[in-house]
């Protein structure tokens, strides 16, 4: 019988652990997510399908999270109706799912300032960084944050063109 190298088993050990992560992310198969609900001030976020709940999340947000964001660097998360726009799969924070700020309201009103409105607002996993909920409460530069396990979640129920409704 032919001895099998360490690394060829930790390659196939690799592969496999890929292969049942990506199977579990594209494995959702429930009622499909119409909207996406976030309330800043309870720090909570919703996926509803019509007006039923089918996931709620503890979330963090941006460092400064009272108001809405008007420029870069605020620490404020937006609030207001956006749309789900793109993914990473690369994302330093484990997974992400893009939100659709600015908008030309956003961009107009922080022209009118003589500033950026700033951008690439997500909502994330932690990834290495943040291990645990409550460690950095509102911690991020104006997004969404989650667990890992949740993001992973939410990144296969929740598809681009959803509607994000961010309040106060």
């Amino acid at each position: 019988m032919k001895k099998i190298s360490r690394r060829a088993m930790l390659a196939a050990g690799s592969a496999l652990a890929l292969s049942a992560c990506s199977a579990g992310m594209q494995g959702y198969r429930g009622p499909e997510v119409t909207r996406v609900v976030v309330h800043k001030g309870s720090r909570r976020m919703y996926l509803l399908h019509g007006d039923k709940v089918l996931r709620s999340y503890l979330i963090d947000l941006g460092f400064a999270p009272a108001g809405p964001k008007r420029v870069e660097g605020d620490g404020k998360t937006p609030e207001g109706r956006y749309f789900i726009d793109r993914r990473n799969p690369n994302s330093d924070f484990h997974l992400s799912i893009g939100i659709s700020y600015p908008n030309a309201r956003d961009i107009a009103r922080a022209r009118a300032m003589g500033k950026d409105p700033g951008g690439d607002i997500f909502i994330h996993g932690r990834g290495p960084r943040i291990s645990t909920k409550g460690e950095m409460p509102d911690w991020t530069a104006g997004c969404i944050s989650v667990t890992d396990r949740e993001i992973e979640e939410i990144y296969a129920m929740v598809s681009n063109g959803t509607v994000i409704d961010i309040y106060p």
